[in-house]
């Protein structure tokens, strides 16, 4: 059993495939991570941190017999095979660029060897790819594709084994995880359930209304746990669907249900497209709209360090150095202030992203930049301009959040935290806005209809 993006021994059909393989001819289970260098080198120190402590915990579920080797898969996987003697490599479906290929890649080195690899299931719910529209074509809209991901539907969560015949074999030392100031959260598939259940109890029923408040505790904080696997969409699925026939309210679970298929939507796109991991689908703007030189790397690094000036983008952007995640309303507002306001390709802040979340995934990461740059299926029209005060004003409406992540506007009561250019004095150590939004808006407009025209 490969392990991959599947962290966990509950509803892992792969691992249900590897162990019904093993007690039919009385073998064992032989249960391998690779750390891949090419992963490792561009994970970002806070996914190798969190992922060292998720195997460190799928490691004591598997009786301290996980077997971790350190190298590339297309080498790695074979030598283990052989040195097992196993019959069949089984693991989920890959369907990321990078996954496909080295899928393909190992797939083609253990032939030489006569072993198969058995893909059984995939982390979602409905397969990248296997949706089409009735002309065949991959849904860019997300509309029909929610409403014909839920027509699909999706199997029930697969049991977990009751007892894993693990095969003993050596194990390389999982290497230290790199230095990391984030506070992340607990790992592995026991926190992911324990979070889970608890959202369930106390946060499904309002999750509609309070989502969109970083402000509050509103959403279920599971985007890490789905990025490893830690517990399958599947899973989150049906405990929904019971939610709702013991009474939590439809619209509540129709929501956060929406969300996930939000989420294979974008798995889907790349696995049509895996060029949108780089490359905008579409253009929005013409290509001498993008801010280059000194200018735009000085404008890039106040953003990236929270110090533009604008409040509810600072706060978001120190939340995410300071724990390695961002609400996803700020990840909106903030992606919208490099884009449209600094006038920086999204590409960049995409790989900003990508450097320090601990959620970093490729398809919702680029597809997620993608939308609010206006350049991916069905994203959010270019001259969708999101307004940093206003919306600071609205979704942080007394400035707690930005209170909590920004120390120097502490002392700055109620909704005037979202413009303190207006105290007198202002306060001490924050810095003025680094652009004029009024301005900067009417230019990202006037690039897209000269793009238009």
């Amino acid at each position: 059993m490969w392990f991959r993006r599947d962290l966990r021994l509950a509803d892992n059909p792969a691992l249900v495939a590897a162990v019904e393989a093993a007690r039919a001819d009385g073998s064992e289970v032989v249960g391998l991570y690779v750390l891949d260098d090419a992963l490792w080198r561009s994970g970002g120190a806070n996914r190798v941190a969190y992922l060292v402590e998720s195997l460190a915990a799928l490691d004591a579920a598997c009786d301290g017999r996980l077997v971790v080797r350190r190298g590339d898969p297309r080498s790695v996987v074979p030598a283990v095979v052989r040195a097992a003697g196993a019959s069949a490599v089984h693991v989920a479906a890959s369907h990321e660029p990078y996954g496909r290929r080295r899928d393909a890649a190992v797939e083609r080195a253990l032939a030489d060897d006569g072993v198969p690899l058995v893909r059984t299931g995939s982390p979602y719910a409905v397969a990248p790819g296997r949706l089409l529209t009735g002309s065949g074509a991959p849904f860019q809209v997300f509309t029909p594709f929610r409403g014909a991901w839920l027509t699909h539907g999706w199997r029930a969560p697969a049991p977990r084994p009751r007892e894993v015949p693990w095969a003993a074999l050596p194990s390389d030392e999982v290497p230290a995880a790199p230095p990391t100031t984030a506070r992340l959260p607990r790992a592995g598939e026991e926190a992911a359930r324990r979070r889970w259940h608890a959202f369930v109890r106390d946060g499904l029923a309002g999750y509609g209304e309070r989502r969109d408040r970083p402000d509050l505790a509103g959403t279920s904080a599971m985007s890490v746990h789905l990025r490893w696997g830690e517990v399958h969409p599947r899973t989150l699925l049906a405990d929904l669907a019971a939610a709702e026939a013991g009474g939590v309210p439809g619209d509540a679970v129709a929501t956060y249900r929406s969300e996930l298929a939000w989420r294979e939507f974008h798995a889907d796109v790349l696995h049509h497209r895996p060029d949108a991991r780089t490359e905008p689908l579409r253009t929005v703007v013409p290509d001498d709209a993008w801010a280059t030189g000194p200018a735009a790397d000085a404008a890039f690094d106040a953003w990236a360090a929270g110090r533009t000036g604008y409040p509810l983008v600072d706060a978001g952007m120190r939340q995410l150095l300071g724990v390695g995640w961002m609400h996803n309303r700020v990840r909106m507002v903030t992606a919208s202030f490099l884009v449209k306001d600094l006038h920086v390709p999204w590409q960049r802040g995409a790989a900003h992203f990508m450097a320090h979340l601990v959620d970093g995934d490729v398809s919702q990461n680029q597809l997620n930049w993608q939308w609010v740059a206006g350049s991916g299926h069905d994203a959010a029209p270019f001259f969708r301009v999101f307004n940093p005060v206003t919306q600071g004003a609205r979704f942080d409406p007394d400035g707690d959040y930005v209170r909590r992540w920004v120390p120097e506007l502490r002392d700055v009561e109620g909704a005037r935290v979202h413009q303190p250019w207006r105290l007198d004095p202002p306060p001490a150590g924050y810095p003025a806005p680094i652009v004029d939004h009024a301005h900067e808006r009417r230019v990202a407009l006037a690039d897209f209809e000269r793009a238009r025209r």
